[in-house]
């Protein structure tokens, strides 16, 4: 392997200055590009790799941080390696210690200096640091794509040939705890158009290994951006998703500055409603279609699923609540009999199901399903499916929180958010000075008058007509 140690060092105050005149766009001039092109051929030509232990990078590597070390106790005593100013003028440079450094390039041993007082800390790599701050930025980052620890381990030893422990990448992971406790008790905005409400199920060894609930709540801003509210995690005792611990996690969002929501779309849980209502009372409870639509399924004979389908599709493609009802006693003259649990699936919901058809068509296509919050649920799943189960809540609310932080990396996500829900980003609601001014905006945007905002404000008598059907 070629030994780079003949090479001559590159001069970092003359690269850190700034661009030379004439300087390439990366801020290179033609003398620096020139160097770097004959280290690559250089390499090339005698078969050193790139990356890994005695790589060309971790060589470059090892070169910058010993001279940015030596410039760093050069400024600590104040005087250059054997200039005479240093003669008796009591602290001086006293040797190397050899320490290894994992670095993004793998594994590099320095020689750190020191001193005969003890007194120079260094800081680009200080004292005890065994990790360059990039590596833990990739051990993170591939955490929350759902690489297990052994998996990190395996793969940092693949491409770094860097020997890693286990312990070492839990512990590195753990530091994204207390940003999560930061995160989940930070303010929230005063009013949200729309909040999106589920939970996913995962796997918790609590004495034995059982599914927990992890409830997730993901809004709309006034400018039409997303943002996650929270997570909580399920009482174990409940069992399940509950309408219960539903209220508590709503009186927390509240709490936490929430004075207004317009409309909460949920999967139609029951008692969820009455939920939404007692925290606020003015809110429309908007049930997921797609949900309502799939229990109905589970009242009908496989046979029939595709007849039931396409009977209910006119129901819920309605152009108002007047043809929707009138849509959904056709469906009761048809199907009525033979599937009675179905037409009272839709009349107990109806109230949840009809606030959507009140909107324009642009609004009513994203606000009528959960499926904005199930793309999320969806990455959630694939990051909890590699760990199988957890060891205990926190380790699961970790992994949780980790793979919704490294949601839309590029942002195109928010962008496509904000196209959606452009009448918010154009509006001057977020101008309004009072939460009152804000919510009264909002629902002019949204195509609802204010008196009609309370759950259950149906305007026709819907399928509390449905009876007269069958007593004719």
């Amino acid at each position: 392997m070629t030994d780079l140690a003949d090479e001559p060092v590159v001069d970092l105050d003359a690269v850190t200055d700034g661009p030379a005149e004439g300087a390439g766009p990366a801020g290179l001039d033609p003398v620096d590009e020139q160097l770097i092109a004959q280290l690559a051929g250089r390499a090339r030509a005698n078969g050193l790799e790139l990356t890994g232990e005695n790589g060309l990078l971790a060589q470059l590597t090892k070169r910058v941080l010993e001279s940015a070390l030596e410039g760093e106790i050069t400024d600590h005593l104040g005087y250059e390696s054997h200039d005479p100013a240093g003669r008796d003028g009591g602290n001086s440079r006293n040797g190397h210690r050899s320490k290894t450094v994992l670095t993004e390039a793998g594994p590099v041993e320095l020689d750190v200096p020191r001193d005969r007082d003890g007194s120079f800390t260094p800081k680009i790599v200080a004292k005890r640091q065994r990790r360059m701050s990039g590596v833990d930025e990739l051990v993170l980052s591939l955490s929350a794509k759902g690489l297990t620890t052994g998996e990190v381990q395996a793969h940092l030893a693949e491409v770094y040939g860097a020997q890693v422990s286990r312990q070492t990448i839990s512990t590195i992971t753990d530091k994204v705890i207390e940003a999560m406790v930061e995160w989940q008790n930070r303010p929230l905005d005063p009013v949200y158009p729309v909040i999106f409400i589920d939970a996913i199920h995962v796997k918790i060894r609590d004495g034995k290994v059982a599914n927990r609930p992890v409830y997730v709540a993901l809004a709309v801003t006034c400018e039409g951006r997303r943002e996650i509210l929270g997570l909580w995690v399920g009482d174990p005792s409940s069992g399940g998703e509950g309408a219960k611990y539903w209220l508590h996690v709503l009186a927390e969002i509240r709490n936490r500055g929430v004075g207004d929501v317009l409309m909460v779309v949920c999967d139609g849980l029951a008692g969820l409603p009455d939920a939404i209502g007692a925290v606020w009372p003015a809110t429309i409870t908007q049930t997921c279609v797609v949900h309502l639509l799939r229990n109905s399924f589970r009242y009908a004979g496989r046979q029939h699923y595709d007849a039931i389908a396409k009977a209910l599709r006119p129901v819920y493609t309605a152009p108002t609540e007047a043809a929707a009802t009138e849509r959904f006693l056709e469906f009761c003259e048809a199907w009525g009999e033979r599937y009675p649990a179905i037409v009272r699936l839709w009349e107990n919901a109806w109230a949840e199901f009809v606030p959507f058809l009140g909107f324009d068509v642009e609004i009513r296509k994203i606000i009528c399903t959960t499926n904005a919050i199930e793309s999320v649920n969806a990455r959630i799943r694939r990051a909890v499916k590699a760990h199988g189960h957890f060891p205990n809540e926190a380790a699961a609310l970790k992994c949780v929180y980790m793979a919704i932080m490294s949601l839309d990396p590029t942002g195109t996500g928010q962008h496509r958010w904000s196209i959606r829900w452009k009448p918010f980003a154009d509006s001057d609601s977020t101008s309004s000075s009072t939460p009152d001014m804000r919510r009264c905006r909002l629902a002019t945007i949204f195509g609802v008058n204010e008196p009609s905002r309370s759950r259950g404000t149906s305007s026709s008598t819907g399928p509390a007509s449905v009876s007269t059907v069958f007593d004719r």
